[in-house]
């Protein structure tokens, strides 16, 4: 599954997201981790980074999109991902769906945690952090036992100075006027779906549950049929047009024809030496006069 979670600050889908990673065993992407490591690691992009904040500027969205690029290209994102914190407006929303069309890898889902404004003020400026154990409380919502005071370690409870009520009305006041259009983008695409923040933490995790199973499974099961019929499209194109530009295979010679055997000319048998030699005709005698036959005497 890929899901990109929408909320103001204080909405709760920080805490959202670590719990779907923990269900579903993906893993959550978010910018500010990824620009730390990779100024931490040293890498071409964390450079660029790290030189962008040395002069005080903002890191661009193309270092960002090059670092979250990145990290998705390794397998263990295949299985799915979870982006918190990024996009923030709709340039970057735009440039992250060219990124992730050209990876194969769309968003299917994004999940806006829907709170009232009234209530982020109080869950924002009602925070309280144990300065030793790092457990957060809220004296609206879910107060210590013991104002000031940690349960678990008995650690003293502090307030950060960006919680104060006027902060808190200028980072608001930025989500509506930069992220907040992100609702009607997603919507436009028939991505978006709204879950209800407000109330306990287990509720509001049984309702984006149910939306991710209601509408990421089925899409991912059509969308994975539709990927497989346009990669086998793709595999027959390249193969007709390598056939195409193939040349053509050389006909193999003919073989001559077989002549047929001559008949060998009988020898011509050789005359007998001693031939017998043809008999003469005897010459015909010449007619001699008739001879007279003698009388004969008659007795007395």
């Amino acid at each position: 599954m890929r899901i990109v979670l929408l909320g103001a600050p204080g909405s709760g889908k920080g805490t959202q997201s670590k719990l779907l990673v923990e269900k579903y065993k993906i893993h959550q992407i978010s910018t500010g981790d990824l620009l730390r490591q990779a100024v931490a690691t040293g890498t071409e992009l964390g450079k660029r980074a790290k030189a962008t904040m040395n002069a005080g500027q903002l890191v661009s969205d193309e270092i960002v999109l090059g670092i979250i690029q990145e990290r998705l290209s390794h397998p263990d994102a295949k299985s799915g991902f979870i982006l918190d914190g990024f996009p923030r407006n709709i340039p970057q929303a735009q440039a992250l769906d060219a990124m992730l069309a050209r990876m194969g890898q769309p968003l299917q889902l994004a999940l806006l945690v829907d709170v009232d404004s009234e209530v982020l003020m109080k869950r924002l400026t009602g925070r309280r952090n144990c300065g030793s154990c790092g457990a957060i409380y809220n004296i609206y919502f879910s107060p210590p036992k013991t104002a000031g005071k940690c349960e678990k370690c008995g650690g003293v409870l502090q307030h950060r100075s960006d919680d104060n009520e006027e902060t808190v009305r200028k980072r608001l006041t930025v989500y509506q006027q930069q992220t907040a259009p992100l609702v009607s983008y997603y919507k436009a695409q028939g991505k978006l779906r709204t879950a209800r923040g407000v109330g306990a933490i287990g509720a509001i995790f049984k309702n984006v549950t149910d939306i991710i199973e209601a509408q990421i499974r089925p899409l991912a099961a059509v969308m994975g049929q539709i990927e497989q019929a346009s990669a086998a499209r793709a595999k027959a194109a390249k193969a007709a047009k390598a056939a195409k530009t193939a040349k053509p295979a050389a006909k193999p010679a003919a073989k001559p024809a077989a002549k047929k055997p001559v008949p060998k000319k009988a020898a011509p048998k050789k005359a007998n030496k001693a031939a017998p030699k043809k008999a003469k005709k005897a010459a015909p005698k010449k007619a001699g006069k008739p001879v007279k036959k003698a009388k004969a005497k008659k007795t007395k």
